[in-house]
């Protein structure tokens, strides 16, 4: 992609409504452009995030054995009222009437109507175990929305549900999406601590919410500092063996990390000196395991090897997508603008002509770009007709992880520089050589 031909509608100047970094970069990087309160367009750059950050997601969801569907926004409000939440959800819920004078809702979450798709479908225990998710807009109707794409009243969000036999079942399933959803954020560059949580008008006993360690978030989080220090890495996970994985959820959870709402101060006092810390905490993803919450007033019902007919075992497990992109600007950015992680940046690395209109350096630059492309790599070439001080701003401001200058000075010797957004080093090579390293880099995080 050439700038001169990209829709970037970046800003000079902070936007006054914007309080939390996230917001601020996110509007002046062209990322989105607020249509009413809590809503959001998102433009190309930020759409471009958007959807790397869904494709992950999808990745290690049918990684994990997980079958990806797609449900509707709108909701008939009959099937709430089988689960006796229709009443109780609150004004947060945006209620609907249809020209035929029915009750809908736009789906603020999905647990009842997935149980209709089940029950509509399955009827033995020979089809279970069974995941569904979908990756679907959803809608909040937030009092105060703020801090843009962190708090906003309509979002995107991944939501699965497992149905199982046994609790015993179920409670693996939440273990396998524990352990998928760590894989996940690792590989957005995040480090995501699964705490103890309460559930909220979901319901059940076993949730954790994985929280993103930032000064803005929303929630007070108290921690073992080691656990930050934990990571999957490239390990090998079956996740149909229960022991490993149930290892691997011990391993993330065994050192104390938990919200406000579950914080034990006996606990938290036992940590070792130095080791307890108290900060606040971004929400990207949470985890669920409710039972017969939902199947049993909804007769989700199968026949078991006996005969009988028994309620199935449910959980729901989320990640909120595009709060997502807010989150890892929080984590990841400094003064001059966001720093993006390999894994979730829109473009693999920028391309700054410093001598636009120079045959040598254009010339280059077109090589560079084509031999970018031809790697996989998905670069952006600035050919505007700027000074490169507005170049480098710019570059700096949007946080490609990587820039390659071309200019006449350094061509002479057949060099080029290769600088790190997130360091700021830089070092000069061949042209060859820059594509070959950005080549190299970016196979690490496929």
């Amino acid at each position: 992609m050439r700038l001169t031909r990209y829709f970037l509608p970046v800003l000079k100047e902070n936007p006054t409504e914007a309080q939390i970094v996230s917001h601020r970069y996110m509007l002046r990087a062209g990322m989105i452009k607020q249509q009413t309160a809590g809503i959001y367009s998102w433009l190309p750059m930020g759409y471009k995030v958007l959807r790397r950050i869904e494709e992950i997601v999808h990745q290690e969801q049918i990684r994990a054995g997980h079958i990806p569907l797609l449900m509707p926004t709108l909701q008939p409000a009959d099937l709430w009222r089988e689960s006796g939440r229709y009443d109780d959800y609150g004004q947060e819920m945006l209620r609907i009437k249809d020209r035929h004078d029915r009750d809908m809702l736009y789906g603020p979450t999905n647990e009842e109507m997935v149980t209709d798709i089940f029950r509509s479908h399955v009827s033995s225990y020979k089809d279970l175990p069974l995941t569904l998710y979908h990756i679907q807009w959803k809608f909040r109707d937030e009092m105060r929305p703020r801090f843009g794409v962190m708090r906003g009243r309509e979002f995107l969000m991944k939501d699965g549900y497992n149905f199982d036999l046994t609790k015993d079942d179920a409670l693996h399933a939440y273990n396998r999406h524990m352990v998928s959803y760590l894989r996940t954020y690792e590989r957005m560059g995040l480090t995501a601590i699964p705490m103890r949580a309460a559930s909220g008008p979901i319901g059940g006993d076993n949730t954790h919410e994985f929280l993103v360690l930032a000064s803005t978030g929303e929630s007070e989080v108290f921690y073992d500092d080691r656990v930050t220090a934990l990571k999957l890495g490239r390990r090998e996970i079956d996740y149909d063996d229960r022991t490993q994985v149930s290892a691997v959820c011990e391993e993330f959870t065994t050192l104390y990390a938990r919200t406000d709402e579950t914080h034990d101060d006996a606990v938290f006092q036992a940590i070792p000196e130095g080791h307890g810390k108290v900060g606040r905490g971004i929400e990207v993803g949470q985890i669920f395991y409710f039972g017969t919450k939902y199947s049993e007033p909804m007769g989700a019902n199968v026949v078991t090897a006996d005969g009988s007919r028994v309620p199935v075992h449910m959980g729901s497990h989320g990640i909120g997508v595009s709060r997502l992109v807010g989150a890892i600007i929080e984590a990841s950015h400094d003064d001059k603008g966001i720093i993006w992680p390999e894994g979730v940046t829109p473009f693999s690395a920028g391309i700054v002509n410093l001598k636009q209109g120079d045959a040598a350096t254009d010339g280059a630059c077109e090589a560079i770009y084509a031999a970018l492309k031809a790697k996989g790599l998905d670069p952006l070439y600035d050919d505007r007709d700027e000074r490169a001080g507005a170049k480098f701003a710019t570059m700096d401001l949007i946080g490609l992880p990587w820039r390659v200058t071309v200019g006449p000075r350094g061509l002479a010797q057949g060099k080029v520089e290769l600088t790190s957004r997130r360091t700021g080093t830089s070092e000069e090579m061949s042209p060859e050589a820059a594509v070959e390293r950005l080549a190299e880099i970016y196979e690490a995080h496929r």
